[in-house]
């Protein structure tokens, strides 16, 4: 039989065109095609055997074998799978063009990466990237072998093989590669490519490597200058005479087959046959972390839908945790031990961005796209099964105090952006919430352990935002609060007034601003009829100085959140407190309007029992008009400002005050 020749299918033809005549940097990807076509044929064979063993006959061995010739610039890529009929390489390779190819180049001309053309079911075609020709020989059980072969210039041709050896079954690519591409014939470059990208395919990857051996052979020119010296010896043993026999070293070329992905793949073994060592070091090929992970979680899931999945979760942030340009490449994506892709943003939310892992999937095509992904329901419910995982994961450092400590150091931003943004697991995530309060200055405390302490009268949850511990401890906000033995949350990371005010209650207790309006404290009935004839009490004196500051405050009331000090600042409920305005107005790159409305109105506390106001009440009663009861007001309102964590807007006039008043 002779060559045949024939066309390839317009689309495939085009394609051919864009793989040739466009620049990619990524040309790697071809053998990770290669390889991944060549693990589907031996899945192929694999499965046919289980109802036919002797499919197997004619090649018992499964392997996927690379063969790099430098002499001839080919690059052999050889797999004992099912092989190809005739009529399969008509089809397959360039008559029938698969549903994929239209789908792949208008991808491609959208600007798509290359790499995805295995996810579109024409990853054969990526091995003109590198090669200037291909030629495919193949034997299939049912058919002779044929070579196939294409410079891809519109047509190839197929011929019965009468000149290669016989393959006995599979298929063997051969590319001839261009000028610029001898790299991939590099031992080095081919180990690098199949490490990163097909480390996990559970057939053996071969590669052959040819070394120079040194051997040792007998050296005649030697032997025959002893025999001269023997006739001068005697007597000689018949030990000696065996050692005496001389040889010299030559190199021979010598080629054998090296495995390279020896490790399987560890999420498919038992959980209970793997050891922390091995763990240890798949994380750390999986991370290029030096260190070892803080925590691991190993688990399969079945029934609808099954995968496997490992979780680290490492020791230390790393330190672009947040930045938001950054590739993300946390979550290995795998299906059916192929590697997908490594920056899959729908496997896993964006606060959860630290937990390392991988992920393989039973269910999924393999020539699923970044754009396929986003619609997949599959995705959807392997996305819930991994953060209820990580919560579990959570749960069990929680329990080693020492190791949570560690983690929430690392973490605990990560944990309050979550409840920020993850309404349906907020309950679960504010279990891991640890915070300072006033009556655990030196160690965080949980929500949990503050509603063990709190007295029985008390109902809510109180907390105070603040720059730091020491401007939260002795804030003026504590006062009755202490006073009453009630604890006091103190918060004091900027991130920390997002994530309360999403959270809102705890265990069925609100939490409460101890620096808002509208604190209402439990107090008793007489206690309520000594408040209510205090403020009527003090009524001239809040007008006098509500207009005295004009629209700089709201109102002016009668404190009862305040024991020893003059006087305090508060903010609306609703509103920015004052820790949110000053984070607020840090912000580079916020806009102004927004601080317009949020920024609260203020309204200004006085505390009746201090000498200071009963002095001020004992000057408006004798002369509204005094001077001095300005200057005092103003004085009082700026430094309540200061202590309840405001800015001064003129720090120069409330100097120049003060000089006045000392002078």
């Amino acid at each position: 039989m002779a060559t045949e020749s024939f066309g390839f299918q317009a689309e495939i033809s085009q394609l051919l065109d864009l793989i040739i005549n466009t620049f990619y940097s990524n040309k790697e990807i071809f053998l990770r095609e290669l390889i991944s076509n060549g693990s589907d044929a031996l899945d192929k064979i694999r499965y046919a055997s289980l109802t036919d063993p002797s499919q197997l006959d004619t090649e018992k061995e499964l392997y996927i074998r690379i063969t790099p010739d430098k002499e001839n610039k080919i690059l052999s890529i050889r797999d004992t799978g099912i092989g190809m009929t005739k009529a399969d390489m008509v089809n397959n390779l360039g008559t029938i063009a698969k549903s994929g190819t239209k789908g792949f180049m208008e991808a491609l001309t959208s600007g798509a990466d290359i790499s995805m053309i295995g996810q579109f079911g024409v990853g054969f075609y990526s091995a003109y990237l590198v090669a200037e020709r291909v030629q495919v020989i193949s034997k299939h059980n049912d058919d002779e072998q044929y070579i196939w072969e294409s410079a891809a210039g519109g047509t190839f041709t197929i011929t019965p093989d009468t000149i290669n050896p016989p393959l006995g079954r599979g298929s063997e690519i051969r590319l001839f590669m261009k000028e610029d591409q001898l790299e991939y014939l590099e031992e080095k470059k081919i180990k690098e490519i199949v490490k990163k990208h097909s480390e996990f395919i559970s057939y053996p990857i071969q590669l052959t490597v040819t070394k120079e051996v040194e051997k040792e052979v007998e050296d005649e020119e030697e032997e025959e200058k002893d025999d001269e010296e023997k006739a001068k010896i005697e007597e000689v043993d018949e030990d000696e005479e065996k050692d005496k026999k001389k040889t010299k070293k030559i190199k021979e070329k010598e080629t054998s087959n090296e495995e390279l992905n020896k490790t399987k793949p560890i999420w498919t073994r038992n959980p209970s046959d793997i050891t922390a060592d091995e763990y240890g070091s798949f994380y750390k090929s999986l991370t290029n972390d030096w260190e070892d992970h803080l925590a691991v979680k190993h688990f399969s899931v079945e029934g609808q839908l099954e995968f496997k999945a490992i979780l680290f979760i490492p020791k230390r942030a790393p330190f672009d945790l947040f930045e938001s340009k950054k590739k993300r490449n946390n979550i290995k994506l795998y299906v059916r031990r192929v590697f997908i892709m490594d920056d899959c943003e729908d496997l896993i939310p964006e606060y959860l961005n630290f937990v390392k892992g991988i992920v393989d999937s039973e269910d999924l095509p393999l020539n699923i796209s970044r754009e396929t992904l986003q619609q997949n329901k599959i995705l959807k419910v392997i996305r819930k099964n991994l953060v209820k995982k990580t919560m579990d994961l959570l749960s069990e450092i929680a329990e080693d105090k020492d190791n949570f400590a560690k983690f929430y150091e690392a973490f605990g931003k990560n944990i309050k952006l979550g409840i920020h943004e993850d309404a349906q697991n907020r309950s679960k995530l504010a279990e891991f919430l640890r915070f300072y309060s006033t009556k655990a200055t030196e160690e965080l405390t949980s929500l949990k352990d503050y509603i063990t302490r709190m007295p029985e009268v008390q109902k809510t949850i109180y907390y105070l935002t603040g720059e730091s511990l020491a401007a939260t401890r002795d804030s003026p906000f504590l006062e009755v609060l202490k006073k009453k033995g009630f604890e006091v949350l103190l918060l004091v990371d900027p991130i920390d007034e997002y994530a309360i005010t999403q959270l809102k209650e705890f265990d069925g207790k609100k939490l409460v601003c101890v620096s808002k309006e509208g604190l209402e404290l439990e107090e008793t009935d007489d206690e309520k009829k000594a408040r209510e004839a205090e403020a009527a009490e003090f009524t001239e004196l809040c007008a006098t100085v509500k207009e005295a500051l004009g629209d700089k405050v709201e109102k002016v009331v009668v404190s009862n959140r305040i024991t020893d000090s003059p006087c305090v600042l508060v903010t609306g409920q609703f509103g920015w407190s004052s820790n949110m305005e000053r984070i607020m107005k840090a912000q580079a790159l916020r806009d102004s309007s927004m601080s317009s409305y949020m920024a609260s109105k203020k309204t200004f506390e006085l505390n009746p029992t201090n000498p200071i106001i009963k002095e001020l009440k004992e000057k408006v009663k004798a002369d509204k008009a005094d001077k001095s009861v300005r200057d005092l007001t103003y004085l009082l309102f700026e430094t309540a400002l200061l202590t309840s964590g405001f800015t001064l807007d003129e720090p120069s006039s409330f100097a120049k005050r003060i000089h006045r008043m000392i002078a």
